[in-house]
């Protein structure tokens, strides 16, 4: 049914009585009517004997039956049924017409333009009570069912602008990229693609002091508010430093810290996957540790022309597992050319249009296709996960960070 019906102004949706508008030039068919209504505690009678004020006298009492004669001066019946059909607050109201007598043709014409049955007038009281019940039960079912769909999609708004807010916020706890000439040597960018989900990705990087660059990025379990407060909680630890007995320089240390404070059984059972790294400048050394997260993948070389790639595989369990769990750390030397590519499985755990997922292998063989030194590797990346989906909007946040030393 049309979701168009409304009730008169400042009505519930909820508590409906039967009504009743009665449209007839006629007094002593009004009188008639009032008479077999009169005992119906529970039915409203309206009288209308002016077809012109017909929609008017509608919009203000909101029937939920409309009685109409097809023969009035003024205005013919079989046009005051297409007005009440045009009228908004009337298009789905029930629509009783009345005739002299039985006319098969007029009839069929009064049921074209909308009308939901037909009495030869007058009929028996019984007959008219019924009439006026059964379709007036079916026309509150509709408000009813229309008012709960009203605030069904009042609800899923607040929610989405909610969640908008939410991303919103957490977008905003992201780091700008480090480009051009910056402290260090190191450069950093990335993309984001919030899902159509809250989702549970964040990632930062700072200097911890001069000679300790620190960087990570975690993946809570699941989507929704929970995952991105989870999410944001472990963030705003990291960025603060505010894991006890903890040296931010060793990435053993802080993911056994982050264990410790987050495990999932006061968690909701939340956990995430995390790898976190320390670039020590002087030495040209990267120390790092993982947590279930996929590797990242790092490309370097003595140049561009002689880069290879490598994966960086994460050792431990995910965060919240296993208590009192020790991370391992591994290092690693830096070549002069050297390129780092942090992300979340939401980059390669694609839905391909035939059907088949797009893997943490095909996203490694996609990025070796491309040259070493491409200034626009990752809108590349962007652009081919969003071909390979076959649309713009993906499953699971997208979180690609690329670091250069």
């Amino acid at each position: 049914m049309n979701s168009t019906a409304q009730p008169s102004p400042g009505a519930s949706l909820t508590q409906h009585s039967v009504t009743v508008l009665l449209v007839d030039d006629q007094a002593i068919v009004g009188e008639a009517v009032r008479r077999m209504l009169a005992g119906e505690t529970d039915i409203a009678f309206h009288y209308c004997p002016d077809p012109t004020k017909a929609i008017e006298r509608a919009n203000e009492i909101g029937p939920t039956v409309i009685l109409q004669d097809l023969v009035m001066p003024e205005i013919d019946g079989l046009t005051l049924v297409k007005f009440f059909r045009a009228n908004p607050r009337t298009r789905d109201t029930p629509l009783i017409v009345l005739s002299t007598k039985e006319e098969a043709e007029t009839k069929a014409q009064a049921f074209a333009l909308g009308a939901n049955d037909y009495l030869v007038k007058l009929p028996d009281k019984l007959e008219v009570v019924a009439r006026i019940r059964y379709h007036s039960k079916g026309y509150i079912n509709l408000l009813q069912r229309n008012e709960a769909f009203s605030k069904l999609q009042e609800s899923q708004r607040l929610l989405a602008e909610e969640v908008a807010q939410a991303a919103k916020y957490v977008r905003s706890l992201l780091p700008g990229p480090l480009t051009g000439p910056v402290k260090g040597n190191v450069r950093v960018d990335w993309k984001f693609i919030p899902s159509t989900q809250l989702g549970g990705d964040s990632f930062g990087y700072h200097w911890l002091d001069a000679d300790h660059f620190a960087m990570y990025l975690l993946d809570v379990s699941g989507h929704g508010v929970g995952a991105s407060l989870l999410s944001v909680s472990a963030m705003n630890v990291l960025s603060a430093q505010a894991l006890p007995n903890t040296d931010f320089r060793d990435p053993g240390q802080v993911l056994h810290g982050l264990n410790e404070a987050f495990q999932m059984d006061k968690h909701d059972g939340k956990y995430f996957t995390m790898w976190y790294g320390v670039y020590r400048k002087k030495e040209r050394r990267l120390a790092y540790a993982g947590a279930g997260h996929p590797a990242p993948l790092l490309l370097q070389g003595p140049d561009p022309a002689g880069a290879r790639w490598s994966e960086l595989a994460p050792q431990g369990p995910v965060v919240g597992m296993l208590p009192d769990f020790s991370f391992d750390q591994t290092e690693c030397a830096l070549e002069p050319f050297a390129r780092l590519f942090l992300f979340s499985d939401g980059v390669f755990e694609i839905d391909r249009t035939d059907g088949a997922m797009w893997k943490y292998g095909d996203f490694k063989a996609y990025l070796s296709t491309l040259p070493p030194d491409d200034e626009a590797m990752m809108d590349k990346v962007v652009n081919h996960v969003r071909e390979i989906r076959g649309q713009d909007s993906l499953a699971d946040d997208f979180s690609l960070v690329e670091i250069r030393f």
